[in-house]
């Protein structure tokens, strides 16, 4: 084994472990997805990436049809959008795996990627979401998830390029011009 290929396989592993903060990048994470298959993000390498934690009973639940819109327009530039279901904010988010899916394929005809329900804020948080908000690990967009559909944009190196809040719609002018930026590097 290599130093430099050591060294990932160190950092994963403590990603893994929760600490988060000794991650280099989010390639070093792993979820489950939707249907409890264990994903590497390190599967999106050279992709640019729109990741937003998503709760079916939301006054932004509305933004799934915002981000499958931003998906469908540019996925084939290079574009995932990767939702995280969380239910952290008023129980918004209450359904199981199976009824997420459900819901986001019959009212939202979701085709980006989904993930298993996680927490994205406090100690459950996961190790993304720790990644994310950590002022060590993000200094220029931490701070913790102030409610359903925060976003982070992250670009074909694993750099967290912008972070938008939840008022922010996907279709917005400053979403769109931040993910053609992304795109065009």
């Amino acid at each position: 084994m290599t130093r430099n290929s050591l060294a990932a396989a160190l950092a994963a592993a403590a990603a893994l472990a929760g600490t988060a903060t000794e991650a280099s990048s989010i390639y070093d994470f792993q979820a489950e997805n939707i249907d409890g298959r264990p994903v590497g993000l390190q599967e999106y390498r050279g992709k640019v990436l729109l990741i937003v934690n998503v709760a079916s009973r939301c006054g932004f639940t509305y933004q799934y049809e915002g981000l499958e819109a931003l998906y469908r327009e540019y996925g084939g530039r290079g574009l995932v959008v990767l939702g995280f279901p969380a239910n952290d904010f008023l129980g918004q988010e209450p359904g199981s795996n199976e009824q997420i899916k459900e819901f986001c394929a019959l009212n939202y005809a979701v085709g980006f990627p989904l993930f298993a329900k996680i927490h994205v804020k406090g100690r459950d948080a996961h190790p993304l979401y720790r990644f994310l908000t950590d002022k060590r690990t993000n200094p220029r967009f931490a701070g913790g998830i102030t409610w359903n559909f925060n976003k982070f944009l992250i670009g074909r190196d694993g750099t967290i390029l912008d972070r938008f809040g939840s008022r922010e719609e996907p279709g917005s002018e400053r979403v769109r011009r931040a993910v053609e930026q992304a795109l065009g590097s």
